[in-house]
């Protein structure tokens, strides 16, 4: 089975109720590593960096408050480290025992978050997080048959060796990602580099006061990337199905697999999009579509954004039926001047992954752009199939 099956209501619905057959209880991890409201942010990026956690809970005599996420700190850049966890909590979804395994997908989806906490009233009991969802999947033969280009991100940024360590964490930043490949002149992979090996790096080093001097942002040493890459990472072949990517993702703990053919760099795929996998098994009545990275400044344009979207989701549903759509928005001034926007899309229509991305001075354009490059490769993927099967019947 593949992918493309998945558009067969039937097998969705049977995909449904064997991922949701599973219970909260069955798959969280009941010993989890907490803070207390009054710890502080050098003492929490310790125990994230010990246990490699990018989340952990703030908890107060076993109730629960908020979580602590390094994604969020990261973009307050000048922080000090003696900042207190009560005033850097933010709040997640919670999950009770009673939460369907695809709701919980989808949480994890709309949060960015690496695990969510598990309560029973306002007390914390556990913690489901990414992994426990991969280790789901890598135990139903429907998903495990899904081969990696059918759901990998085609739209891959990267870094080059020689690269300042700026720049690619301006890039995790900007694209909201904590891991990014390294590649060669030729598009050959031959590192990765993320948040951990930063956080490694700069936790040797002393006399840091902020997170930004914590994270190299504010170092007077430029650092090149080839200093703090992993190399001869951890790849898997276009080809190869899911259950090798689950596999190596359990048991190398990684979320990040770059996707190769003959050594190139092709693609990526990571624990969000397995997991987004699952949330399109989710039914529901409409599209689930999620817009992230917009500024404030910006929101005014949400309902011409609202309605470019909607008139290719149109078009697309005549064709396959989406599930869900998920847009990212980056700005940035590439010449210090006017802002450009960036704008990547990610559609599960008809169990198929489509990514595209755009690049525009104006918003709206940009989403209309890529809201066409979405609906141009479904129609293109319909059609090869059809050929395909007229071929096949000849």
């Amino acid at each position: 089975m593949g992918a493309m099956d998945l558009e067969d209501l039937k097998q969705l619905s049977i995909l449904r109720s064997q991922i949701d057959s599973q219970t909260v209880e069955q798959i969280m991890d009941e010993e989890f590593k907490a803070v207390s409201p009054e710890d502080e942010l050098v003492d929490i990026l310790s125990i994230m960096r010990n246990f490699k956690l990018h989340e952990v809970p703030v908890v107060d005599g076993g109730r629960y408050l908020g979580m602590v996420s390094y994604g969020n700190i990261l973009k307050r850049k000048n922080i000090s480290l003696e900042t207190k966890a009560k005033t850097l909590m933010i709040k997640v979804p919670t999950v009770t025992l009673e939460t369907p395994i695809t709701q919980i997908a989808e949480y994890i989806i709309y949060s960015n978050a690496r695990q969510l906490p598990v309560v029973k009233g306002n007390r914390l009991i556990g913690i489901v997080s990414r992994s426990n969802l991969i280790r789901l999947v890598s135990t139903i033969r429907q998903f495990k048959e899904i081969k990696v280009w059918e759901i990998m991100s085609e739209v891959v940024d990267y870094v080059m060796p020689g690269d300042d360590l700026d720049d690619a964490l301006e890039i995790m930043r900007r694209l909201d990602v904590r891991t990014i490949p390294v590649v060669d002149k030729d598009e050959r992979v031959i590192g990765i580099i993320g948040m951990r090996e930063v956080i490694d790096y700069n936790y040797r080093e002393k006399n840091r006061q902020t997170l930004g001097e914590l994270t190299g942002t504010k170092t007077p040493v430029k650092l090149r990337v080839e200093s703090l890459c992993v190399e001869n990472p951890i790849t898997i072949g276009w080809e190869d199905d899911l259950g090798t990517a689950t596999s190596l993702m359990v048991k190398n703990d990684i979320s990040t697999l770059p996707v190769t053919d003959n050594e190139r760099l092709v693609g990526i795929i990571t624990c969000y999009d397995i997991i987004e996998l699952i949330a399109a098994c989710r039914e529901r009545d409409v599209v689930y579509v999620q817009i992230t990275g917009l500024d404030d400044d910006d929101r005014y344009l949400m309902p011409a954004l609202d309605k470019e979207i909607a008139e290719e989701l149109t078009k697309i549903a005549k064709i396959y039926t989406p599930q869900t759509l998920t847009i990212h928005v980056s700005k940035y001034n590439p010449d210090g001047g006017t802002a450009k926007y960036s704008v990547s899309g990610r559609l599960n229509a008809g169990g198929r992954v489509f990514s595209a991305k755009s690049v525009d001075w104006d918003l709206v354009r940009s989403t209309e752009d890529l809201m066409e490059k979405l609906t141009d490769m479904v129609t293109e993927t319909k059609e090869q199939r059809i050929e395909h099967r007229k071929r096949g019947s000849r």
